[in-house]
This record gives structure tokens, sequence and C-alpha cells, in this order.
């Protein structure tokens, strides 16, 4: 991937959550960089009118010199179209609609090969209502989709719930998503390095910044390495059928799971076929699947991603001196079948 492209954040969340005012911030804030952001415009206007600029252009200047456009064609035209103005501007912000499934979003930027040429998928941060996600989550698959896709979670509106409520919150959260930091927040404050240019969908960056980034039930998988919040983790892992439940939250047992799998080295030639058979039979029901491979006599780590049916994999750096050579494999899904992926991951051993 080169070093010039362009950085992709995108802010999903339900309709409500705050993703309008998170935004507002991001264009009013004096944070020297310039962004272009794409709103989906099915009924929800995505920024308030007075930050837009009238123009019958799809690019407007925003007022700390961000550009903005509404996505009114596909989103690669759209890219494409920005991506003829170098220098305009230093990365891209995707909101969708609160009632978006963000996969679709996401995997523009892995299918289409001029948009990742100029383009690398930063993160997807999801915002959630503390007041409202317990119906939104007994009503709504897209607000779980939500959460299980995102790399970071905002739980916004804290100041309304209590902290018994929020404790719970965050159970089901990591619950369905166990990977992602989560940050309490009021009014969507939050320090912007935490969301942009974080390079949490770049699995082999995530991995430098925190080398437990897949590790089912790392306590840094909360609110960030300062978090002094006592999460009581025991009891929200995968347990039995691998389904989460949650008696104690008062939220519906959610559909969504994560299976780990770990071995030590496995072979390319049964890893490789695998990997593509799952992918293609299981595709509609993996939200997310990312992974660090093993291979022998093989000098580099081999990391894996995907979203739904689409993967791609590559090198990226040296096995360290002394640093485990083990395969690590994580699915967040529904109705994953963790015998079957256990089962045949395994035979892909070397």
């Amino acid at each position: 991937m080169s070093e010039q492209s362009i950085p992709v954040t995108v802010l999903t969340g339900y309709l409500g959550s705050g993703k309008t005012t998170l935004l507002n911030r991001i264009l009013t804030e004096d944070h020297g960089k310039r962004y272009a952001v794409i709103v989906n415009e099915f009924g929800e206007i995505g920024i308030d009118n007075d930050l837009i600029v009238e123009s019958d252009e799809e690019i407007y200047e925003m007022n700390n010199g961000c550009v903005c456009c509404t996505v009114r064609g596909d989103l690669v035209r759209v890219v494409e179209g920005l991506m003829r103005r170098p220098g305009r501007f230093d990365a891209i912000l995707v909101e969708t609609t609160g009632l978006a499934d963000p996969a679709p979003v996401a995997q523009t930027f892995f299918m289409d090969d001029d948009v990742r040429a100029k383009t690398r998928l930063d993160a997807v941060v999801a915002l959630a209502d503390a007041k409202h996600l317990p119906e939104r989550l007994k009503d709504s698959r897209e607000a779980e989709d939500q959460i299980a896709f995102a790399d970071v979670v905002l739980l916004n509106k804290v100041d309304l719930v209590s902290e018994e409520e929020l404790r719970d919150l965050e159970s089901t959260i990591r619950a369905i998503n166990p990977h992602a930091r989560i940050h309490r927040t009021e009014r969507s404050q939050i320090d912007l390095k935490e969301i942009l240019d974080r390079g949490a969908f770049d699995l082999s960056r995530a991995l430098e910044n925190d080398p437990h980034f897949l590790d089912h039930d790392h306590p840094d998988h909360a609110c960030g390495p300062d978090c002094d919040h006592d999460h009581g983790h025991d009891g929200h892992h995968h347990h039995g059928d691998g389904h989460h439940h949650h008696d104690n939250s008062g939220i519906h047992g959610t559909t969504i799971q994560s299976v780990s799998l770990r071995a030590g080295e496995v072979d390319p030639q049964k890893f490789m076929p695998w990997i593509q058979k799952i992918t293609q039979l299981d595709g509609p029901n993996i939200l997310r699947m990312k992974g660090i491979i093993a291979f022998p006599d093989d000098p580099q780590r081999y990391v894996v991603q995907g979203v739904h049916m689409i993967i791609e994999g590559d090198h990226e750096r040296d096995w360290k001196e002394g640093e485990k050579r083990e395969s690590r494999l994580v699915f967040i899904g529904r109705e994953l079948d963790r015998e079957k992926l256990e089962r045949t991951f395994a035979a892909c051993a070397a």
C-alpha cells in the first residue's frame, strides 16, 4: 500500500446516536487537517444544513477548509472524483445513514482497484446512544451489525444513564465485538486522534500498536489503555454454543458471536483453499474476519482480513526474533459453526 494513500474513516451509528454532532466537531475544530466528507443522502441530512455551502457542485469547501460532498451516485465515483483533486484534502470521512449496514461501504475500499490504489480503509467508528441502545438492539439487526463491524465504539450520551447501566452496556458491546475500543462520551466529545488515522482496519498497524489486538479477553480491549473501570469480564465471553447471552443486563442475547482460532504454523496449500471455501459458504454470515498466519519457512507474517465474501491477504513485516510463530484468526458474525471452523482450521496445520 502506497505511503500516499488517503485514510478513510467510516462513521456509522443509529439515527440519533450523535454522528452529526461528531461530524460538525471534526469539520469545525482547528486540527490543521482537511477532510472530504461523503454523506449518504437517503432521507437523513448528514450534516447540519448551515454547514454546507450552497452549490450545485458535488464538492463543497467547508468553513475550515474541509471538502464535503453528498453521495449522489456510487461511492466509487465520488471517491474517484475526489482523487482527481490531489492535495486538496488529507483524509476522507464517509458517514453512513443511520439505518445502514457499514459492510458495503467498507467493501468498496477493498473491491475497486482504483479506489484501493489511492485510499486505505483506516477505521470503522460506530456511535451508540447509551440511553436507547438496549431498545435498538432488541428491534434492529442493523444496530447490532454496526457495533459488530466497528473498530472503535463511542458509547455516547453517557450522562443520561447510570454507572451500572453503562457497565451492562459495555459488557453487551464487548459480547458482540470483543475487539473494538470502547470510549464513553457526552455530546460526541472525543479526542479526534482516538478515531481518526487510527490504522485500526489496517491489521498489521493495529498489531504494532497493540500486540494483543486479536486476543479475545485481553483487558486492554475496553476504554483504552488508561481505563480504570472495573469491567467485570467474567461471564461475557463465549461459552458452550458460542452465542452470547446476557441474563444480567436486561438485554436479549445478541445474535452475533465471535470465534477465535489458534494454531501453530499452517500449510498454505491447505489454508488458502480453506479460507476461500469458508468465505464463499459462510460469507453472508461473516461480518468481519481478521488474522495473522504463520507459514512454514516463511520469514514474514501473512495478514488476512475480510468483509463477508471479500477477503484479502498480504505478507507484512518479518517475524521478530523470539516471537512465537503462531496463527490466529478471528471471525465475527451470525450463526457461525464454531465446531466446524475449529475442526477445519486445525486440519490446515503444517
